[in-house]
């Protein structure tokens, strides 16, 4: 028998690794993963959107009349005094030139006039003639009283119908005056100055020329004096209570800047998203903590920014990377843990989530490694290794 063996020896050697092969090339190969490690520390659930920086009072300075307006000199960032600075200047406008029509009906209007002075002026010198007899028939008794104190009105009305009709020859004449230069201003000048202290945040009109009353010429405001409006959606918003903590990022420096909610206003706006979407948004007003006011003076009226109102916390919780979540088939959160090689398949339960974490109540402990992001080839005992 043992002869039999030696002589089939190399033969049953050749047999073995031939099965060992295929056996080898047919056993599965270990998955490979992304592994995450649960973990204690700060966990934040919060709500984050878009939001803008203002100064706190913003002052429009309008103008006072209408008028011809001087050249605004000031430029964006020049600091302002209040009732010091004159932002510009202002004078009565411009007188206009008459076109030919105009001029012509002025000057008829003034031959006419002309010709009413002359007829009053006719009508005056004898009323005046008839005055002068009637006196002297009243001194020798032959005229009334009445009689002479209707001569009397007579002359009076019309000495005031002379001075009328001179008064209006003059007023037409003066229409048909060429204005010095066209375009130019007429009367005395008012200095239009800043209402309060600060910096000149944007110059809304430049050049001179005539403007209306109560048109916009210069925002200042204070830039030490920073705050943050973001508009949340309203089921968002009502969420949120004052003294609530902030932290506003992507605001052009490192790090996140701490704020506290100040108010959240009453009043919804309807706006339309970028996808076409109608929304209901509430401004929310933050405040800067007082720490930050070294990088808020880096930043300006109207600078975009990301604040986040925080709606919990715990510096201790016990957190597992969101990735590694999944629902199970019975609606729970389940997830797949690396126990020797292989995966293991495990329902945990979850509280507070955010965009990285999930708090972890029930399920894990500290320092186990999970499956992120586990594909459809894993299954409970699926053999595993870390991806390279």
């Amino acid at each position: 028998m043992w002869e039999r063996i030696r002589s089939w020896r190399w033969a049953m050697a050749i047999t073995t690794l031939l099965v060992g092969g295929l056996a080898y090339s047919f056993w599965p190969e270990a998955e490979a993963v992304d592994l995450g490690t649960v973990s204690k520390g700060l966990m934040e659930v919060g709500l984050t959107d878009d939001g803008v920086t203002r100064v706190h009072d913003l002052y429009t300075v309008t103008a006072p009349v209408t008028g011809y307006l001087t050249r605004i000199e000031l430029e964006p960032g020049d600091e302002v005094v209040a009732g010091r600075t004159i932002i510009a200047r202002m004078a009565g406008a411009p007188s206009q030139p008459l076109d030919r029509r105009s001029r012509a009906e002025i000057g008829n209007a003034v031959s006419a006039s002309r010709a009413g002075e002359a007829s009053a002026a006719a009508a005056l010198t004898l009323a005046e003639a008839n005055l002068e007899r009637a006196e002297a028939l009243a001194e020798r008794g032959f005229l009334s009283k009445a009689d002479l104190d209707a001569r009397r009105a007579a002359a009076s009305s019309a000495r005031s119908e002379l001075a009328r009709n001179r008064a209006e020859t003059r007023r037409l004449r003066s229409l048909l005056t060429e204005p010095a230069a066209a375009g130019t201003p007429s009367g005395g000048s008012i200095a239009v100055r800043s209402p309060e202290s600060g910096v000149v945040l944007r110059r809304l009109v430049e050049s001179e020329g005539v403007v209306g009353q109560g048109a916009a010429l210069v925002e200042i405001g204070d830039p030490a004096r920073i705050e943050v409006v973001a508009d949340l959606l309203s089921r968002e918003a009502a969420q949120i209570e004052p003294g609530d903590a902030v932290k506003i990022t992507r605001w052009g420096g490192d790090g996140a800047l701490p704020g506290r909610v100040r108010r959240i206003e009453p009043f919804g706006q309807l706006k339309i998203s970028a996808l076409g979407i109608e929304e209901q948004r509430v401004n929310v007003i933050i405040d800067f903590a007082p720490e930050a006011a070294k990088q808020v003076a880096r930043l300006g009226h109207g600078y975009q920014i990301d604040a986040t109102v925080i709606l919990w916390q715990a510096s201790d919780a016990l957190r597992v990377p969101v990735g590694a979540l999944f629902r199970g088939g019975n609606g729970g959160w389940q997830v797949f843990v690396e126990e020797g090689g292989k995966a293991r398949l495990r329902d945990i339960r979850i509280g507070q989530l955010n965009e990285d974490f999930g708090e972890v109540l029930e399920g894990l402990e500290q320092d186990q490694r999970v499956v992120l992001n586990p594909s459809g080839n894993i299954e409970d005992g699926t053999r595993i290794a870390p991806r390279d």
